[in-house]
Order: C-alpha cells, then structure tokens, then sequence
C-alpha cells in the first residue's frame, strides 16, 4: 500500500479522486457513504470492512468555520454593493451552507479515511 499521494497501488484511487468522488479506498468502487456523510458498512465490490475507520466528525468543526468564514464574506460583499432586501440573502446563504458543509463533509472524511487506509493506521488497512 502507497504511504504518499503519488503513486497508488494498481486499482487504489489518489486521495484527491477518493475525496471528491467518494471512492473507497481499497477498489475505487463509489460506494464510500451509505447516507449523506456515513460511511457504509463495507464495500459491495471488494468488502472491505468500514466499521473499523476511526475518521468519526474531526472535520465538521474546522469546515463549519471555513464555509462561516466565506459566506459571511460573500453576504457582507453583496450587502454592501446592492443592498438586496434580507429574503435574498435567505435564499442565497442557506442552501450554499448547507450545500458546502454536505460536500465538504464527505470530501474530508474520504480524504481522511483515505488516508488512514493507505498509512495502515490502526485497525483500518490491517489485514490480520
């Protein structure tokens, strides 16, 4: 298994891949999440067993404040060049936050749960 980013084993996704398209892994198969940011069990193409992935919501906190930090901008930005009435900014902000923390959330626990594979970290890559 790659300890790096550069060059993964034949058939294992890069992390970038794996984040953004929610790829296990292991096979590259798209069957990472079983809900909106849950994980599944295990993977149907090749049955890796997620359930011992210690990723848990590490990331939510930190994204919560990266999107808190760009919406906040982008309002104050729009606020200030057009004045728009308080419903605009309503029907702009909310579905973009929950949009960016949806995606963010499951970009980052790929990534980690990528990574916590391709280290062997834990009980995640061991086969034993």
């Amino acid at each position: 298994m790659p300890s790096d980013n550069s060059e993964p084993a034949k058939g294992q996704p890069r992390m970038s891949e794996a984040a953004l398209f929610g790829l296990r892994p292991n096979c590259g198969a798209r069957t990472l999440f079983g809900g909106l940011t849950k994980f599944a069990d295990h993977c149907r193409v090749c049955s890796l067993d997620f359930t011992k992935f210690n990723v848990g919501d590490g990331p939510a906190a930190f994204l919560i404040m990266i999107v808190g930090g760009i919406v906040v901008g982008l309002a104050i930005l729009l606020q200030l060049t057009f004045e728009p009435p308080f419903w605009v900014h309503a029907l702009l902000w909310i579905p973009l936050i929950i949009g960016m923390v949806i995606y963010g959330l499951r970009a980052a626990k790929a990534a980690l749960a990528h990574a916590e594979y391709s280290n062997n970290a834990g009980e995640a890559g061991r086969k034993e």
